[in-house]
């Protein structure tokens, strides 16, 4: 009786363990679950852009995403975006879209407008005026980059920076490649 019962718990936790992997990797059909790491569903957010309008992470599915976290008065984060701006020009026709997610909540909207202008900046900015991005994400250093694929997916986060334009280009291109599959 005793074996029985020990028997039913040794396989109910096995059942439980395959289960639980199974739904994290989608195989059921369940969602993934969202983290801030590779592997793992992108958090969803909505946020302010610098001209008022609103933009859903979600909604961006089917292209390959660049999230970058950062401020005007980080110099590393100032040394990469004309980077991110070329390749956004030279990628955005194939899909990509870079988003920079500047840290309002330390920052000022009037200062982030003149950075834009400055560099020349096209893609979208978006204020996080009271850090509810930066804490979905964990963000602990900026700049901290996310690359997110056309499923969403986290493929590889880099914290710190600046990051050079040959090394954003290789992550850029691997989930573009990803999206032609």
């Amino acid at each position: 009786m005793r074996y029985r019962w020990f028997l039913g718990i040794g396989l109910a936790a096995v059942i439980g363990i395959a289960w639980i992997g199974w739904s994290r990797s989608g195989a059921l059909g369940l969602p993934v679950r969202e983290a801030p790491q590779p592997g793992y569903r992108a958090p969803d957010f909505s946020l302010p852009t610098l001209g008022g309008e609103t933009l859903t992470l979600s909604r961006l599915r089917g292209r390959a995403v660049v999230l970058n976290f950062w401020a005007t008065w980080c110099p590393p984060c100032r040394a990469e975006m004309p980077a991110f701006q070329r390749l956004y020009a030279r990628y955005a026709d194939r899909g990509l879209i870079v988003i920079a997610i500047n840290a309002t909540f330390s920052d000022a909207p009037e200062a982030v407008a003149d950075f834009r202008q400055r560099y020349g900046l096209t893609f979208p900015i978006l204020l996080d005026a009271f850090g509810d991005a930066n804490r979905s994400y964990r963000v602990t250093a900026l700049p901290t980059t996310f690359f997110i694929d056309p499923q969403g997916t986290i493929r590889e986060v880099v914290v710190g920076g600046p990051m050079s334009e040959a090394a954003i280009e290789a992550r850029v291109r691997t989930l573009l490649s990803e999206g032609a599959r």
